[in-house]
């Protein structure tokens, strides 16, 4: 399997774990503050992480012009999606949820296609189509989805929207490192709004709720972005999605199991189109003559098709390694996904 895909499906399965246990942990506490110290604990743990494996602090390396979309991505995907989806989830099963947060995959993928002008041929317009399809019929109103009206389908539909602009933001620094990318959306994220939680009133949980969140933070939020970021880099922002898309799957898997939610027709129906739609983008092929403008850039990279350059300093020749490198301008043709080498217009 390729090495990227297998990242993107290893952050779908952490995030899609995350649901179904933070509705759990949710009780009586304020879905705000929940919300707070899921991504406080993913920047505490991040943060200790890069200062072990650097020695102490290292400057992030980012240039002036990345800074913007940087700080749009934790405003986006740090404070206002994790809000939406936590008072979401007060209204809607961990199941019906779980499968909601599959429009994530269809947002993320239409930005990128319509803004950022990334390639999405008629397989990846099929799948969002099925999946939105699906997303629909979750959706409606009934018994058997658990959902109190269409309020908390609502709120999650936001919060996949505030996801898929995170998404494309967190495209324009992927090169940079994940650890620090996720680590500072964390770490500011958890501390805006866990500050604004406590300061409309909310009670500060007992120490294994406490514990407890901060645990799931770090795993489905902080490692998942980690994870998500190296995928950013080779597979581009829509193909990452489509794989990001199969996290639902296993949040709704596991709420049934650990919660015992209701199934009926249309879930099962909703599942079955969303699966479809993940299938269709999954099973994707793109190849084509293009060019490579000149381009400069760092990140961890080994000796390919794409990087033969020389350096100015002692190197053995094997393995991959990271500094700054320029790309001649090249013509060729080969199967390749929008990544960070490959984001020409068609």
């Amino acid at each position: 399997m390729h090495r990227n895909v297998l990242l993107a499906l290893l952050a779908a399965a952490l995030f899609g774990a995350s649901t179904p246990l933070a509705k759990l942990l949710l009780g009586d506490l304020s879905p705000w503050l929940v919300a707070g110290l899921l991504y406080l604990g993913s920047g505490l743990g991040l943060g200790a992480m890069r200062l072990v494996r650097d020695r102490g602090w290292t400057s992030p390396g980012l240039a002036r012009a990345e800074w913007p979309w940087l700080l749009g991505a934790i405003f986006f995907g740090g404070v206002l999606g994790p809000v939406a989806l936590m008072f979401g989830l007060t209204r809607t099963s961990g199941t019906a949820a779980s499968l909601l947060l599959n429009l994530e995959a269809v947002l993320t993928a239409l930005i990128a296609w319509v803004v950022f002008k990334e390639n999405a041929d008629r397989r990846i317009v099929w799948g969002m189509v099925a999946i939105v399809a699906g997303g629909l019929v979750l959706s409606w109103p009934t018994q058997g989805t658990a959902t109190t009206g269409g309020v908390g389908p609502l709120l999650v539909g936001v919060a996949c929207l505030c996801w898929a602009i995170d998404n494309n933001l967190t495209r324009k620094v992927s090169a940079s490192d994940a650890l620090f990318i996720a680590g500072s959306k964390g770490l500011i994220a958890g501390i805006v709004n866990t500050a604004l939680a406590v300061a409309l009133g909310a009670s500060w949980p007992h120490i294994g709720p406490l514990l407890g969140t901060l645990t799931v933070g770090l795993l489905g939020y902080g490692f998942s972005l980690v994870l998500f970021v190296l995928a950013l880099r080779g597979l581009g922002t829509a193909r990452t999605g489509a794989y990001f898309a199969t996290a639902p799957f296993i949040g709704a898997a596991l709420s049934l199991w650990l919660m015992g939610d209701s199934t009926s027709l249309a879930l099962w129906l909703a599942a079955g189109l969303m699966g479809g739609g993940v299938w269709l983008h999954l099973t994707e092929q793109h190849g084509h003559e293009h060019t490579h403008e000149p381009l400069e850039h760092a990140h961890s990279h080994v000796h390919d098709a794409h990087h033969q350059h020389p350096h100015d300093f002692p190197w053995s020749g094997g393995g991959a390694h990271v500094h700054p490198h320029q790309h001649a301008a090249m013509q060729h043709k080969h199967s390749h996904f929008p990544d960070i080498h490959h984001r020409h217009r068609h």
